[in-house]
């Protein structure tokens, strides 16, 4: 080919580039798709069964055929004895033989052997077969030997008669004849086999390219579309119960799962970029009221002098996480430096920042006497700040309470140590967690707040939990109803 196709290409003037891709386009190649395999694959297991039901089928067809000649053998045999003395001539007995497809009859009874039809003299010596105790292997071997055996080859079949009395009758019979048919029931029956797989092959292909290759082919393509463009509308699955049916849904969740995924994580380096941006304006503001609050260190007024320290450890927070900006998913937070922290300091310094008050959301500590947790206080600071805020906002937001309870509730705060574990207990008494929300509240960007809140509060303070070894959590069957308010768990290591 080519030749030819050069001759084609120059004629018509192709570009070396344009020469290339036909050529590439015009080189066989093996079948490498899904559908052509599994064609070839069927056809070659029904062409693999034809060839195990082969071998029994030319057994039987050998042995049929040699039975067929003891038969001819034995009526032959009752005709001769009819005859006064069995006295049969020599041309009588080679029409008798040649009718019977036989060279020889002979017939034992009672351990006394008579030759019935005389035997030529053969080239070769015959070879036995004897059907009355032929195992399994022979029957299977003697058809090929048959068919491989050489040209002069005769067969001494042995059986039991059927139409006279007698231990076992014995023929002497060619080879050849036995091989011709032989061969032509092997060629029908391959002929007929291949038929049968190519048919079965089609069929079955028919029937999985029905119900599983279009199937495949569809969630390919959504693959490939969703792989190409993440956000393009997603092809909904079809309602089928069985394993594709399965494939689709899963397939389709979890490409959901994905867009949710890439969502996140672009409003995530959006919020990067504008921390970044507004972090050093940011860093100059606090510096300013840092040097405001040395200012107000003088004044004699004596709320000044109350509120001074509290605003002194919001500044310098503050100017900490500015010197250290969060960048959820891109930054880590820095490894906790761990000391002993009486929980009891830590509780009343995080309320006042979070807006307890004792007229408003109050604080209701329950805690053994001097009970301390190992843990950075700052990144503790956070994560109680965080929690105690949310109970806050959730008490004021919720309208189902009564009027004079409006604005009003507690935040209680228990611990105790298990199996070297201290836990510490956040509920609050309000509207509680919707269960819709329960199982996604850690999540980025998932807030139980119908209004402000970036819903990163409680995503920040699992992971400042978690690297302090321990874990947050959603007390089940407490926080995920709206009854008993919302029950946080803060495990940290003993």
């Amino acid at each position: 080919m080519s030749p030819l196709f050069d001759k084609a290409a120059a004629m018509l003037k192709l570009s070396p580039e344009a020469v290339e891709t036909w050529r590439e386009r015009l080189r066989p190649r093996a079948p490498d798709g899904l559908s052509a395999r599994l064609l070839l694959l069927t056809v070659a297991f029904t062409l693999a069964v034809e060839a195990l039901i082969m071998g029994p089928n030319l057994a039987a067809f050998h042995e049929r055929w040699l039975r067929d000649r003891l038969q001819a053998a034995e009526l032959a045999s009752v005709g001769v004895e009819a005859l006064p003395y069995s006295a049969v001539e020599d041309d009588t007995a080679a029409e008798l033989m040649r009718i019977g497809g036989v060279q020889a009859v002979a017939l034992t009874e009672q351990g006394v052997r008579r030759l019935l039809l005389q035997a030529p003299n053969l080239p070769r010596a015959p070879e036995l077969i004897d059907l009355r105790q032929q195992n399994s292997w022979a029957r299977l071997t003697d058809p090929w030997r048959t068919l491989f055996g050489h040209p002069d080859r005769s067969l001494r079949v042995q059986a039991k008669p059927r139409y006279r009395s007698g231990d076992f009758i014995e023929i002497v019979t060619p080879a050849q004849p036995l091989k011709l048919e032989l061969k032509s029931f092997l060629l029908n029956s391959l002929l007929v086999s291949l038929l049968v797989s190519v048919t079965a092959g089609a069929l079955l292909y028919g029937g999985l390219a029905l119900l599983v290759l279009r199937p495949l082919r569809r969630v390919t393509r959504s693959m490939e579309r969703f792989a190409a463009d993440p956000e393009s509308e997603a092809e909904p699955p079809s309602d089928r119960h069985d394993e594709i049916g399965r494939v689709e849904r899963e397939l389709s969740r979890m490409q959901e799962e994905v867009r949710q995924s890439l969502r996140s994580r672009a409003r995530l380096v959006a919020l990067g970029e504008a921390v970044a941006k507004i972090n050093h304006d940011l860093r100059n503001m606090l510096t300013s009221a840092q040097m405001a609050s040395e200012r107000l260190a003088t004044s004699a007024d004596p709320q000044v002098a109350k509120a001074l320290p509290r605003l002194e450890r919001a500044l310098s927070r503050a100017a900490g996480l500015s010197r250290n900006v969060l960048e959820y998913g891109r930054s880590e937070e820095p490894a906790p430096q761990k000391t002993r922290v009486v929980l009891t300091k830590a509780l009343t310094v995080a309320a006042e920042d979070a807006g307890l008050e004792p007229d408003g959301v109050r604080l209701v500590k329950q805690l053994p006497a001097r009970f301390a947790v190992e843990a950075d206080p700052d990144q503790l600071y956070r994560i109680l700040v965080n929690l105690m805020r949310n109970a806050r906002q959730a008490i004021e937001a919720d309208g189902g309470r009564p009027p004079e309870r409006r604005g009003r509730g507690a935040v209680t705060v228990s611990a105790f140590g298990e199996d070297g574990v201290c836990v510490v207990r956040i509920a609050d008494d309000g509207p509680g967690i919707p269960p819709r929300l329960a199982e996604r509240l850690f999540e980025p960007f998932v807030s139980s707040k119908s209004s402000d809140g970036s819903g990163l509060g409680l995503t920040i303070s699992r992971e400042l939990a978690a690297l302090h070894g321990g874990d947050l959590r959603l007390v089940p069957g407490e926080g995920a109803n709206e009854v008993s308010g919302a029950v946080f768990e803060l495990r940290l290591p003993a």
